[in-house]
């Protein structure tokens, strides 16, 4: 008989204007993963918070080991052994991965910290799991993947026996998602009860023994999925409340004339040549791993970094960009990967996200009544589906995939022709991905240049006329729209050659 280590019993949470937890039920079952899926704002994420003692329920019940509680305390979580790995980065960039891990609950001896024993049992820890990390390094010199085991890691070091991981994997490419998916394998196969969210539902149905779907703050169906045998179809019909297909929407559109053309890109001295182009109308794809250099090129493009060498031509004239202002000065658009971190000021409104790309162009003056632009924003509000209580409404409080709109939001309310999407939909729900593909193809009807930057296999293969695959920051391969498949990407992004390397590799 399976034994309940937690019950949530008719979980209630309002915020101001959203109601954000529906008489919200669930259960977790002793050493299972029992993964959580839904929309951005179904509520997977505030339920998490509830059960982990960051927000109090406005009513319901708490049952952990029989006990009964009608809400958290972070501390309490902590004493009754729950853990949350929450999808923002909560680590500290200057300290090394072992004093990341143990930071608050340090080891100590004779009333100092015991730094031997510490990174002892971070080795022990790493091996037991399968992950490979320099633990003297900074987080700072992470990679995202690496930081994100790191946070894995600072979660097991307190011994949990329940274990929640929200969007674990969706800052990774393929290959680095494995490796987190046998992570959590291993995690589970230690007695570890693990509630697990993400948006990616290949990777749900891969590791999940049960499968719950939220929508609106309720429950809507749990599935078993102990054969692995749950259809993706009906998870997503549950999802959004409607019959779906794979909501890649990419109508017929023109491409013209060759638009924006970059020469000889180098981004160090010893770095490759980069060459590539992009016409009116076209619909650019970026494939390949992480480390490839991808965002590193954009960044270089757009004046985030600086290039070491290379030209960059729009409609035949060559520009210079230094800097990012002179990226929005010729008209180029970039919708960052980090959105909270590069693509947003999470402290303010919504209606200064919006306004802040265009006051570098077409407001003027130091003070600024942002109140005058709200008419022409609620177009771009009403076009985008920004769900939110007011144009007033601090970012921070929005959903990821929300988030993700106002950054999109910025740039349209100016007018560019060059449009940089990097990792668009990632971490955000299928929904939420159709209407942004709506709108990239939009774009691209109207004429504009979009690269497209993306490591969902897909996404990537559905939305590119043309497709220039990276590997060590070069680009190996430009594939025309009749070649592009997820096997042609894999065998250049990894190098691979024969047809059964290629089918292991795809994910």
């Amino acid at each position: 008989m399976k034994t309940t280590v937690i019950e949530m019993k008719n979980i209630v949470k309002t915020f101001p204007g959203v109601k954000a937890l529906d008489n919200m039920t669930l259960d977790l079952y002793e050493g299972e993963i029992h993964c959580l899926v839904g929309e951005n704002g179904a509520g997977k994420s505030t339920l998490m918070k509830v059960l982990s003692g960051a927000y109090i329920p406005d009513s319901g019940d708490i049952i952990v080991d029989k006990n009964s509680y009608k809400h958290m305390t972070t501390v309490l979580a902590k004493e009754l052994g729950i853990s949350i790995i929450y999808q923002e980065n909560l680590l500290v960039p200057w300290m090394n991965v072992v004093e990341n891990i143990f930071v608050g609950h340090e080891l100590s001896k004779n009333g100092f910290v015991n730094y031997k024993k510490e990174f002892a049992e971070a080795e022990e820890l790493c091996n037991c799991l399968g992950i490979c990390l320099s633990l003297n390094k900074t987080i700072a010199d992470l990679s995202v993947a690496e930081q994100q085991f790191v946070k894995i890691l600072k979660a097991l070091s307190t011994n949990p026996r329940i274990l929640i991981m929200d969007e674990p994997t969706s800052m990774f490419n393929t290959e680095e998602a494995k490796r987190v998916l046998g992570v959590v394998s291993n995690i589970a196969k230690r007695g570890v009860s693990i509630i697990y969210i993400s948006h990616f539902l290949k990777e749900v149905k891969k590791i999940a023994d049960r499968i719950t779907v939220i929508r609106d703050g309720k429950q809507i169906r749990s599935y078993d999925n102990k054969m692995k045998d749950v259809k993706i179809d009906l998870l997503v019909k549950d999802m959004v409340g409607r019959e779906a297909s794979l909501f890649y929407e990419k109508g017929f559109h023109e491409i013209g004339e060759k638009a924006f053309e970059v020469i000889n890109l180098k981004l160090n001295r010893n770095a490759p040549e980069i060459n590539f182009y992009v016409n009116k109308g076209e619909i650019l794809g970026i494939a390949g791993m992480v480390g490839a250099g991808r965002t590193e090129m954009v960044d270089a493009i757009t004046g985030v970094t600086k290039k070491y060498s290379g030209r960059i031509f729009i409609n035949g004239k060559e520009i210079k960009i230094n800097n990012p202002i002179n990226s929005i000065k010729n008209k180029i658009a970039y919708i960052t990967e980090n959105r909270q971190e590069l693509g947003l000021m999470l402290e303010a409104p919504v209606i200064d996200n919006l306004l802040v790309v265009a006051m570098q162009t077409k407001i003027k003056g130091i003070f600024i009544k942002n109140k005058k632009y709200l008419p022409k924003l609620k177009n771009i509000i009403e076009d985008l589906k920004i769900k939110m209580s007011s144009p007033f409404q601090e970012v921070k409080n929005l959903s990821g995939g929300n988030q993700q709109k106002v950054v999109l939001g910025k740039w349209l309310f100016t007018d560019n022709d060059i449009f940089i999407f990097d990792e668009p939909t990632r971490g955000i729900d299928v929904n939420a991905k159709s209407e942004f593909y709506k709108i990239i193809t939009h774009l691209a009807k109207e004429g504009k240049s979009i690269i497209l930057i993306s490591s969902d296999m897909p996404e990537i293969v559905s939305m590119s006329d043309r497709l220039a695959v990276m590997r060590k920051g070069k680009i190996v391969k430009i594939l025309e729209k009749n070649e592009i498949s997820e096997e042609e990407i894999i065998q250049y992004a990894l190098e691979v050659n024969s047809k059964c390397e290629v089918e292991e590799a795809v994910y």
